[in-house]
């Protein structure tokens, strides 16, 4: 999967899906024992394109890599890599790439009343409560978290 750069700030870098045509990988249908080990099997039992599982809306997908330890407790990571869909709508309880007066930010949407506040799931950050005063927008909302072990 070819990506590109699109733009990068301080926290976050964004790319946009490749549009070039599927690519079909092999999928072995048996599971991998965590616990004890098995007998693999020799046989491929189809093939798996990533691109049909993990992205909804390509022309609304994006992906960004994370910078930074405010969400770990979400289990998102420096140097991880979200998939973000724009088409989503966004809901209470959403993690969300946001702009906020000019920065990008990854944080989970907390509805409270009529006000958002932008919640990290690290306690060494504190939360950000969105005013009127603010120049807040949501570009999308995290469907997938790729990171390494």
């Amino acid at each position: 999967m070819k990506l590109f750069q699109i733009k990068k700030s301080d926290m976050l870098e964004f790319y946009t899906p490749n549009k070039a045509p599927s690519l079909s990988l092999p999928f072995y249908e048996s599971a991998v024992e965590a616990g004890f080990p098995s007998p693999a099997d020799d046989y491929i039992e189809l093939t798996l394109d990533l691109n049909k599982h993990l992205i909804r809306n390509p022309s609304a997908t994006f992906y960004v890599r994370v910078r930074g330890h405010s969400m770990v407790n979400a289990g998102i990571y420096d140097g991880d890599m979200l998939i973000v869909d724009r088409s989503l709508d966004p809901k209470d309880g959403d993690v969300a790439v946001c702009v906020l007066n000019g920065e990008f930010t990854v944080k989970r949407l907390k509805k409270n009343g009529g006000q958002i506040v932008l919640v990290p799931e690290n306690p060494e950050f504190p939360e950000m409560v969105i005013t009127k005063d603010d120049d807040f927008r949501i570009w999308g909302i995290v469907s997938y978290v790729i990171h390494k072990p």
